[in-house]
């Protein structure tokens, strides 16, 4: 762990599941709020700019995760894992739609999610970039950080991913499911449209660039051309 110590927030109505992850992150050196339905935990998430990653469970009181997330992403890009006990595929879809980082299925072990914790942070850390000339666009695939004309830009690890990829095979036609296997693994389970949302995103996040560079190949997939 850092020096600086890292706030994450947990919003999950399992009184001891919460406790449990907050118990575990606060002996891996992060400090924990938590939250116990969805309501609270977006006016937590809103009171607090020190918040860097948010674990949803889904199922919850008020506000279920799907919609926390949806609302978080109205304005930040900060990290969320959404917590479930079903390992369904509508969930996955539902939970990657919404604009999750990362998704994992109830029972977990909680060294493994301080892992993606950590690896989902990483992404944050922006130093020691190394420009590359492509019109403006500069991707630091260590720091998991990319930027346009200089400004950070705001993507969420998935379409971080999908930049990298389609950056390292420029001029390529790349299919849906390539994408798809590249991105979310082969063990990935759900339908290959999840890519076209993700794609549609970062192309709106690209603005000028991504509407003159990252094309639609109608019937086959996407091409990143510079």
């Amino acid at each position: 762990m850092s020096e600086e110590q890292i706030t994450v927030l947990i919003a999950d109505d399992e009184v001891r599941i919460t406790e449990l992850i907050k118990d575990f992150l606060n002996a891996s050196g992060y400090n924990a709020l938590v939250a116990y339905d969805g309501e609270e935990a977006l006016k937590i998430f809103n009171e607090h700019s020190e918040i860097s990653l948010v674990i949803l469970d889904i199922m919850m009181p008020e506000m279920d995760g799907w919609q926390v997330c949806r609302e978080i992403r109205k304005t930040s890009n900060k990290p969320v894992i959404l917590l479930t006990a079903r390992a369904e595929e509508f969930d996955q879809l539902m939970g990657f739609e919404s604009g999750a980082d990362d998704y994992v299925t109830k029972p977990f072990s909680p060294a493994v999610l301080v892992k993606r914790i950590e690896a989902l942070l990483r992404r944050s850390n922006a130093a020691d970039f190394v420009p590359n000339d492509n019109k403006g666009l500069v991707i630091n695939k260590e720091a998991y950080v990319a930027y346009m004309d200089g400004k950070v830009l705001e993507l969420t690890l998935k379409e971080f991913e999908i930049l990298v990829y389609l950056s390292d095979n420029h001029s390529r036609v790349l299919t849906r499911d390539q994408i798809l296997d590249a991105v979310w693994g082969y063990d990935f389970e759900g339908d290959n449209r999840t890519v076209d949302s993700h794609v549609a995103r970062l192309r709106t996040k690209l603005g000028t660039f991504g509407n003159t560079h990252l094309k639609t190949v109608y019937g086959m997939g996407y091409k990143f051309e510079w």
